[in-house]
């Protein structure tokens, strides 16, 4: 490849005259941390939600200034205490498994299925106990998680599914969206994805209690308790979780945009799936059957008994190349020291002494294959890509599959 690959830029003029207005009126945020009409933001704010209200079929959006906040404001809601187990997968971004923690939530990792990298549906099921709060599933590189037999799951056993689809705006499963089929679903807008507002985020819910609570979680909720008559006060303490009106006029055109962008994610993706369907030992993205994939990342798994090439020479040559491949995404997060180094002073750290859970460090086989041995990932997110780009791409692949022979020499 003769240069490296531009950055995705989803921001235009459109966004620098919004914020120009904004930048003019010098209020760069409405809200007040009491009940009153400023509780929920200011109008900006306000026409933000209703508009992600409208495009995401939702009955109520809480923006939130990011994806972990709204994770924590989501988990507060349900009325997590310490002691309560969360359900949560192996690999992913870290925030998703350190959220429970903030009351004193027990994570308990449960390992992916080997297609589409999302929890395993039988595992959770096997993994619930009468601890269980919640099922915290992650919509993994942009493709939904079995979220129907999760939400009929949580429904069965009493328990909530709350959705991390931070990676997936617009997947669908059966044409429900990604991030609305949980009670609660939390999307990101980080500068890093589809569409964004630098930071930020946004929870979504139908339940018009947790979303008054996710409201009081974002704004110093004690201080509404009483004015709302609020019986259950749990987890109603002063977080600032609020996002600007100027992140909220950026996402309102950002939002316009959605689908287009969207759109081109997956056609690149699709593309780089075409082109890499025969190569020897590669296994390009699968998608569920009616499932949309939207494609934060574009994984695909190798396979070095195939070829006899290790997986780490391979991506050496791709990168060698000018590909921007990664190796593995990231280390199961239950091997990090907040997990393996729980042990303080000769005793378990809070909330860790509330549980006789081990996080054993090969405690999810398929997690451990796909971070050592077989994922391949594309950041198709990171990257703004010309067709002649794409072509670049495509023929470095493919030159280098082709060749792997002189590779294993």
């Amino acid at each position: 490849m003769g240069k490296p690959l531009a950055a995705y830029n989803s921001i235009g003029e459109e966004e620098v005259k919004a914020l120009e207005a904004v930048g003019r009126t010098g209020k760069f945020s409405g809200f007040i941390g009491a009940w009153c009409d400023e509780f929920g933001g200011g109008p900006i704010v306000q026409a933000f939600e209703g508009a992600w209200r409208e495009r995401f079929r939702v009955r109520h959006a809480i923006s939130v200034n990011s994806n972990t906040s709204g994770l924590i404001v989501a988990l507060g809601a349900i009325g997590l205490s310490p002691g309560d187990e969360v359900i949560v997968p192996p690999m992913t971004m870290s925030a998703t498994v350190m959220a429970p923690l903030i009351y004193g939530g027990i994570p308990v990792f449960v390992d992916m299925e080997s297609e589409t990298f999302c929890l395993n549906m039988e595992k959770v099921a096997e993994a619930i106990t009468s601890k269980t709060r919640a099922i915290l599933v992650v919509d993994l590189f942009g493709h939904p998680a079995e979220l129907a037999q999760l939400r009929t799951l949580a429904d069965e056993r009493g328990i909530y599914l709350i959705e991390d689809a931070a990676q997936a705006p617009l997947a669908t499963e059966q044409g429900c969206l990604a991030g609305c089929v949980g009670h609660i679903g939390v999307f990101s807008l980080n500068c890093h994805k589809h569409i964004q507002t630098g930071e930020g985020g946004v929870c979504v819910t139908e339940d018009d209690d947790l979303a008054l609570r996710m409201r009081a979680i974002r704004n110093h909720g004690e201080n509404i308790v009483e004015a709302v008559e609020m019986v259950d006060a749990t987890n109603m303490v002063g977080f600032n979780f609020r996002l600007t009106e100027l992140s909220a006029t950026v996402g309102i055109e950002q939002l316009k945009k959605l689908d287009r962008l969207v759109d081109e994610r997956e056609a690149i993706s699709n593309q780089l799936t075409e082109a890499a369907m025969d190569l020897p030992g590669f296994t390009p993205p699968s998608v569920r059957e009616g499932c949309r994939n939207v494609y934060y990342v574009w994984a695909a798994k190798y396979d070095e008994a195939v070829t006899g090439v290790p997986r780490q020479l391979v991506a050496k040559a791709l990168q060698a190349e000018g590909l921007p491949v990664g190796e593995g995404y990231c280390e199961p997060l239950y091997r990090l020291p907040t997990f393996q180094r729980r042990r303080a002073i000769g005793r378990d750290g809070w909330p860790f002494s509330l549980t006789e859970r081990q996080y054993e460090p090969n405690m999810c086989p398929v997690a451990e294959s796909l971070f050592k041995d077989e994922l391949l990932t594309f950041d198709v997110c990171s990257y703004e890509l010309s067709e002649d780009d794409l072509l670049s791409v495509i023929n470095a692949m493919q030159k280098v599959f082709n060749h792997l022979p002189a590779l294993a020499r």
